[in-house]
């Protein structure tokens, strides 16, 4: 029996190799502070759970979903575009419920790409970018995210011959793995560029709750002739501490919307009703447990940020999500580095270069163990003289 090409060209899944590494120093009883994952580490709030538990008890959600989700929370949606963001949302038409997020973005080459067309990806950028790719069995091109640019993408940059073929193109503020931003300004041109070039837009706002220092987080959404042009993936995975319910949404322009829901029309009987109607109860009621999350992670930011200062590491304080972006020092690779910093310091991080070529000089930090943790993981590092 043979595995098809497709499968055989999927890529090879980088955070595997970390967590096979980290395993292994962990099973020599090593102390191993582990900053290399992604996966938040505060329990889903009690009244979101409570909300499951209410549902789950109730004999109907033991049925089949609607094939594209309940009523109830597309409406849930909208009104939380609405407040959040001050964004109409119609919940009939411009919203597709997701099993999480990553689904959504996997799916979407093959909904509006044919086999051979072109879509453009961020580099550095979420690994999985490249599954929906290699899935639908279409070409992409990168665009790099540097420093001297904010890791903004310089869209004049794009060669025009590829900007012509392109027909799909993500982004993602704020971003993983940087910790950019964005402001209005830098989604009106946005805008202005795939309607100039007729690029559909797909902006991934996995982060959206976590923006630092007063500044929330802008969605692609909120720009005029946004959602002629695209569409936003929003998971509840973070700004809830959701990660394993495998909950999101799609919103935006209609056409993508419905073409969203009508692979997975063919895919799912959409997600288990109780677990919908708890991401109910997440978006409508008080907000205060994110607020209180925010605050959590930028008071880490700024000890994890000031430790590194201390050791002489010059790095640059991220301005969202809940992951720094740290460049390594000279002689280094950053997959050498991140080996090093396990071998000689006990500490995991996640190596810049498995998120793409111009993530080659930096590694990533999540700021997902206490403040205590990551203070103590840079002293370990310091000790290394390496700064």
């Amino acid at each position: 029996m043979e595995y098809s090409e497709r499968l055989k060209k999927l890529p090879v899944q980088f955070f595997a190799s970390l967590v096979e590494k980290v395993g292994k120093a962990i099973a020599e009883g090593r102390d191993v502070i582990n900053l290399g994952q992604g996966n938040p580490d505060q329990p889903t709030p009690p009244h979101i759970i409570k909300a499951l538990q209410t549902a789950a008890e109730d004999p109907q959600t033991h049925k089949y979903s609607p094939f594209r989700g309940l009523n109830e929370l597309k409406i849930a949606a909208s009104e939380f575009y609405k407040k959040q963001y001050g964004v109409d949302i119609n919940p009939e038409t411009e919203v597709a419920i997701l099993f999480g997020t990553k689904t959504g973005l996997v799916e979407l080459p093959m909904c509006l790409l044919n086999e051979g067309e072109l879509m453009l990806l961020p580099d550095p950028g979420y690994p999985d970018y490249l599954s929906g790719a290699v899935l639908a069995n279409v070409e992409y091109q990168t665009f790099p995210l540097k420093a001297e640019n904010h890791f903004l993408p310089d869209f004049n940059a794009i060669p025009l011959k590829q900007r012509e073929a392109t027909k799909l193109m993500y982004l993602n503020y704020p971003n993983n793995p940087t910790g950019a931003t964005v402001d209005r300004t830098f989604f009106e041109e946005t805008v202005a560029f795939a309607k100039k070039h007729s690029i559909t837009i797909l902006h991934d706002f996995a982060y959206g709750a976590i923006g630092f220092d007063e500044k929330k987080p802008v969605s692609f959404l909120e720009v005029d002739g946004a959602k002629d042009v695209g569409v936003e993936m929003y998971t509840l995975s973070k700004t809830y501490n959701m990660a394993g319910w495998r909950v999101g949404f799609a919103v935006g322009n209609p056409k993508i919307i419905e073409a969203l829901n009508l692979i997975q029309d063919h895919l799912y009987v959409s997600l288990f009703p109780a677990v919908q109607k708890a991401a109910v109860a997440a978006l409508t009621d008080n907000q205060q447990c994110v607020e209180d999350l925010v605050i959590r992670y930028e008071q880490r930011r700024n000890a994890f940020i000031a430790a590194c200062q201390n050791i002489g590491w010059k790095v640059e304080a991220p301005t969202g999500s809940f992951f720094a972006w740290l460049p390594v020092p000279n002689g280094f690779t950053s997959e050498a580095f991140a080996d090093y910093l396990l071998e000689k310091a006990d500490v995991a991080v996640a190596a810049g270069r498995g998120f793409g070529e111009y993530g080659e000089g930096y590694i990533r930090v999540g700021l997902l163990v206490d403040e205590e943790l990551l203070v103590k993981a840079v002293d370990r590092i310091g000790k290394l003289n390496l700064f």
